[in-house]
């Protein structure tokens, strides 16, 4: 497990794409956003256009360890992307509309790091390179936000056990990876 972090636009992705290119010829993408207006289509359709068109993608954001488990094939390699969009999916699911004063982020935190160890998991079973892409969120200043803070608590919690437990860490910083682990 390869865990590539970094903030907006550092180029995680690409470097991602650019190591599992250098492993892999076949690749299993698990696409973890949610189309939810033109601008996220029009992104989504130019990340798709940038991989090798061979690449598979699944899109989703739950049970992403059953996903590497039972769909990927043999030999394809796989990049998650991202953790980040991952817990902010879960958690729009889980509060179901409610407001986050309202919001159990304790239970909430539970469930979302039970998925991250299974996916630790799967991903430390799988016999190819499995990377995964997550934002650095905690370089920035306390949001006001209730919601934003407990977001950036659970999002930081899960990607330090992602990068316990990874055997390479990389930080990118303005398109240029940096290894630290």
């Amino acid at each position: 497990m390869i865990l590539v972090t970094g903030g907006a636009r550092s180029g995680k992705s690409s470097h991602a794409e650019r190591l599992i290119a250098e492993q892999c010829e076949q690749v299993l993408y698990i696409a973890t956003a949610q189309i939810t207006d033109e601008e996220m289509a029009i992104r989504v359709e130019r990340h798709k256009q940038e991989r090798p068109a061979h690449w598979r993608t699944w899109e989703g954001h739950r049970n992403l360890a059953a996903v590497i488990r039972q769909h990927r094939q043999p030999q394809e390699g796989v990049i998650l992307e991202c953790i980040t969009t991952f817990i902010a999916n879960l958690l729009f699911d889980l509060s179901d509309g409610a407001s986050p004063d309202e919001i159990d982020f304790v239970s909430l935190e539970v469930f979302i790091h039970r998925q991250i160890d299974n996916l630790i998991n799967a991903s430390l079973l799988c016999p190819m390179p499995v990377y995964i892409v997550t934002n650095e969120l905690g370089m920035g200043i306390t949001p006001e936000n209730r919601l934003a803070r407990h977001f950036i608590d659970i999002a930081g919690r899960a990607n330090q056990k992602l990068a316990r437990e990874a055997k390479e860490v990389w930080l990118m910083v303005s398109g240029i990876g940096v290894k630290i682990k």
